[in-house]
């Protein structure tokens, strides 16, 4: 140490060349080496390539690789650089060979150059390949062997080596020529693979092939030469043909690629997708779209989410149809009209409010809201029909009715706590429609809702009846990533899990396609909560499943907005959603959520609370918030004579002689249209003559509804048709009085209805049956 102290003192000069020159070649490699644009690469769960997008250069270029594949690194080895591990960054035996070669040919005719130089070389593109230049790749390839591990600088030189064309990298190579990934070639396909970088200018797949087969053909006799290989491998490998063109690439989920290349441009995604039902969906999509698309239905989307992660396992945002139609438009966070989807959420909402059971009745009867005059889907009517019934039916009238009388602002309430992102405008803006398809949504959003219901559900059984605080979180595609759930606690985050259980229910019972009609009595089946829905002028068809472990969103239309007959959520999206299920690994049902429910005696007529004078319940489990509703209103206990013909009382008849029996009365108008349907609903008998009767009277119009437009239509004859006046009566039997504006037209009995011509303009009718109860309706007469 004492001596090189002196020596510094004595040869300053000299030192501080030493200490600069060190700097210098401290300093000389650049921190970053490759600054090249790389293509955008998404994979499955399990590493399978799903698709890429090219460069912004244009070249086929992946992101770096971390691994070399066993045997290309063998081949790249053999072929290049046998002494890889050994030499510090050159290798001076090639090097003389490579002069002494050169300098008796006048030209250069070799290289010499390792592994490490040649990474250098690649990094520092347009030099020409002078010795000077020589120099420097070699200084540098040591500064390189300083900083970066062998296997490092071999990842390198795997990840930015030309193989032809504008494919860079073994990865882009090994999929472009071969379609496959480089874990999977074989030893001729490596082999090939490993020439290229040589020459990749002059010999790719599709030119110079001869001479390509030859390199190959050489490094397959040095590997059996060198006992890497055995003989049979090596003719075997020798038998194999070369790549003619390059393959496209896997494009197995298109939509999502783009979607990530907005946020990950030019990096390797991992991402949540099961490459095998990614798969098998594309499959089922490709033969829907070509039934599909003879009625001119061209686009189509599918969303399938892990329940218990909130992963996306399948994303298929288009069709495989044409430019024409949109094919690039990922539809999957499209808002769109939702038409029937939103119904189960209204359900829900009132199921935990408490403002109904799951089997109340509620009226299915012509109705009007000011100029809204919501209609049934086959435009009949049942007169009541039970909540859970109206919604596995997917019964319009009924439910508009159940949302106004549990409150637009409370509905949009719970909609906005489910963070659909679409419904940007007030309540008022979208009105009773709202549940209809007023509004819009899109089926990212509705799918993670349905998920995230199944999820609170599953949470509530598993965790001592408790919520988890961030249950109606954002679903995942990213496989780095997991659900944060948020805390347990107490209190519901949206729906309680009892309605959500309720609700469930309600919709596994909705009618399957044809296909799946007798779905519940093969083993093979699955209990599916589903619902379908359809927009406004056939313009979308949705239909939204979900087990214990699996949603399935599906949206069919056209993404210009075309209307097409037919375009129906059950006939259109439903089959593919079943056949997407039958694909998914079969899930067990929910279990029931007992701690959230309480068992009550039922009416089985009107499903109200059983009051004392129904006669026929059922013990049923109900939401805790059910305890508030009221017993069943439909039931009363009427005076009957002793052959229970007539209604008799305490005027007509002893009461030693009168038999009290319960009876089940819908009011007027519900009955007129539920006697149709139900034939054995019996109407209350009529007081017998002798008797005063002191029973109130109802009646209600059954057409026209207030303040209606009517226009009457005329014949084949040219002759305006008249207009039908209908009207519903608690005791048909009275005689009833017709007036139009205060003028007498006719009376009648038994069947109320009444046919006149009215002129145009406004109108007011005037009905008074023979008690004098007295009804009236304005209407207007439109030519």
């Amino acid at each position: 140490m004492y001596r090189l102290i002196n020596f510094f003192k004595r040869n300053r000069i000299t030192s501080l060349v030493i200490i600069l020159l060190i700097v210098a070649y401290f300093f000389c490699l650049p921190r970053q080496l490759f600054k090249d644009p790389t293509a955008t690469v998404i994979t499955s769960r399990s590493n399978e390539l799903l698709g890429a997008l090219i460069a912004e250069d244009g070249q086929w270029r992946f992101p770096a690789t971390h691994t070399v594949p066993e045997k290309f690194k063998i081949c790249i080895l053999q072929f290049e650089d046998e002494y890889f591990y050994k030499h510090p960054g050159f290798n001076p035996v090639s090097i003389f060979k490579a002069l002494k070669s050169n300098l008796s040919s006048g030209d250069v005719k070799r290289g010499g150059s390792t592994l490490t130089q040649q990474v250098i070389r690649l990094s520092r593109k347009g030099q020409s390949r002078t010795y000077f230049e020589k120099l420097k790749e070699l200084i540098l390839a040591t500064r390189l062997e300083f900083r970066l591990s062998k296997d490092d600088i071999l990842n390198l030189y795997a990840s930015y080596a030309p193989f032809g064309g504008n494919v860079v990298g073994i990865d882009a190579a090994s999929w472009r020529y071969f379609n496959r990934s480089a874990s999977h070639l074989s030893w001729a396909e490596s082999a090939t693979l490993a020439v290229l970088p040589n020459a990749p200018s002059l010999i790719y797949p599709g030119k110079n092939q001869q001479q390509l087969l030859d390199k190959r053909n050489r490094l397959l006799k040095k590997l059996h030469e060198n006992d890497i290989i055995d003989k049979l491998t090596y003719e075997l490998s020798i038998a194999e043909s070369l790549p003619q063109k390059p393959y496209p690439l896997p494009q197995i989920a298109p939509h999502l690629l783009q979607k990530i290349a907005k946020t990950n441009k030019g990096e390797r995604f991992k991402t949540s997708l099961k490459i095998d039902l990614q798969e098998q969906a594309n499959t089922i999509v490709e033969q829907h779209h070509n039934v599909l698309k003879q009625n001119e239905i061209h686009n189509l989307s599918v969303l399938v989410l892990d329940v218990k992660t909130r992963e996306v396992l399948t994303y298929i945002g288009n069709s495989p149809t044409g430019k024409t139609h949109q094919n690039s438009v990922d539809i999957i966070d499209k808002p769109r009209s939702t038409g029937s989807i939103l119904k189960p959420f209204l359900y829900a909402a009132m199921l935990d409010a408490g403002d109904i059971l799951p089997n109340t009745l509620v009226a299915d009867v012509p109705t009007q809201f000011g100029s809204y005059q919501p209609e049934n889907y086959n435009q009949s009517y049942d007169g009541a029909v039970h909540a859970n019934e109206a919604l596995s039916r997917s019964l319009n009238v009924p439910v508009v009715r159940m949302l106004q009388e549990f409150g637009l602002d409370r509905f949009y309430h719970y909609l906005k706590q489910l963070q659909l992102k679409d419904l940007k405008y007030n309540a008022n803006h979208y009105g009773l429609s709202l549940v209809l398809g007023g509004a819009e949504s899109n089926l990212w959003d509705l799918c993670k809702s349905y998920a995230a219901m199944a999820s609170t559900l599953n949470h509530f059984n598993a965790n001592s009846s408790q919520y988890f605080t961030n249950e109606f979180t954002q679903p995942i595609f990213n496989a780095k990533q997991s659900v944060d759930f948020g805390k347990l606690i107490k209190e519901k985050a949206v729906f309680d899990a009892a309605s959500i259980f309720l609700t469930f229910e309600s919709m596994k019972q909705v009618n399957r396609p044809e296909s799946d009609e007798s779905w519940e009595y093969y083993d093979s089946s699955q209990e599916i909560a589903w619902k379908t829905g359809t927009s406004f002028g056939f313009r979308d068809a949705w239909a939204i499943g979900t087990t214990a472990d699996y949603v399935v969103g599906v949206w069919v239309g056209n993404a210009d907005g075309e209307g097409r007959p037919g375009l129906v959520g059950v006939q259109t999206a439903a089959p593919i959603l079943f056949d997407i299920f039958d694909v998914l690994p079969k899930s067990d049902w929910f279990a029931t959520p007992y701690d959230e429910m309480f068992e009550v005696s039922i009416c089985k007529k009107s499903g109200y609370r059983a009051s004392s004078v129904c006669d026929d319940t059922e013990m049923k489990y109900i939401q805790i918030s059910g305890k508030k509703t009221g017993p069943c209103p439909f039931h009363k206990l009427v005076h009957l004579d002793a052959s229970e013909r007539y209604q008799v009382n305490s005027s007509c008849e002893s009461m030693a002689n009168i038999t009290n029996k319960p009876w089940f009365v819908l009011p007027p108008l519900q009955a007129y249209y539920f006697k149709n349907k139900n034939p054995f609903y019996t109407p209350l008998p009529p007081f017998r003559m002798d008797c005063l009767e002191s029973s109130g009277v109802t009646m209600e119009f059954i057409y026209p509804n207030q303040q209606s437009t009517i226009y009457l239509p005329k014949g084949f004859d040219g002759k305006t048709n008249e207009l039908i006046l209908k009207v519903a009566h608690s005791k048909p039997e009275l005689e009833v009085y017709w007036y139009i504006d205060e003028h007498y037209i006719g009376n009648t009995k038994d069947i109320h209805d009444m046919a006149v011509m009215p002129s145009p303009g406004e109108h007011t009718i005037t009905v008074i049956d023979a008690l004098g109860n007295e009804l009236k309706h304005r209407i207007t007469v439109s030519e």
